[in-house]
């Protein structure tokens, strides 16, 4: 197992507990995929787009606030599982694999454990779980350890689905917020197929 602490950047840990309001839009723009701000919604901290304006199908990049390309999450079929895979960009463009997440392909319900690899871990290894339901948004995401990481939950305090369009995200103290919600792009697109195929 990789040593757990920020995956892309401590830039984008905090030392408290954060809360991310999350919108998805529409498939009509930049694809679909989702824009997050903070509790209030008044400032941008990460948004996705598809890359279908550069004419490759199953690709997203998962961007900061100022627009700079934070991931480049790619779709990849292999025998067992349906994988996918979140790159770094340099600044010349150079792809870097950070994680992936592998999905059986008999994960039918939506009630299915899902497994983050860091890039540097060995090969039969997770360091992180995801849990629960993404579709009805009340899931976690912990570490190797069972520590809890994120929690996406439905907009109502009260845990009713208000709309799967609107959502928030609670962050630990200590964790890589642009991880959390790189992992959280792919978890939309496995369940809400944000981008065109």
């Amino acid at each position: 197992m990789a040593a757990l602490g920020p995956v892309l950047s401590k830039q984008f840990c905090s030392i408290s507990q954060t809360t991310f309001s999350v919108r998805k839009r529409p498939r009509a723009v930049q694809g679909g995929g989702f824009v997050v701000t903070n509790c209030s919604g008044l400032d941008l901290a990460f948004r996705t787009e598809a890359c279908a304006g550069l004419g490759v199908k199953g690709e997203l990049v998962l961007r900061d606030s100022n627009g700079i390309a934070l991931f480049l999450v790619r779709k990849k079929a292999v025998s067992f599982h349906r994988q996918w895979r979140a790159y770094s960009l340099d600044y010349e463009g150079t792809e870097k694999l950070i994680f992936c997440v592998k999905e059986p392909l008999l994960c039918f319900a939506k009630k299915c454990s899902l497994k983050v690899q860091l890039a540097a871990s060995s090969f039969n290894s997770w360091d992180f779980e995801i849990n629960g339901s993404f579709i009805d948004r009340q899931c976690t995401i912990t570490d190797h350890r069972g520590k809890l990481v994120a929690e996406i939950r439905a907009q109502n305090k009260a845990g009713t689905l208000v709309s799967k369009d609107l959502y928030y995200v609670i962050v630990q103290p200590g964790f890589d917020q642009a991880f959390v919600f790189g992992i959280i792009a792919i978890l939309d697109n496995i369940y809400e197929g944000s981008t065109a195929y």
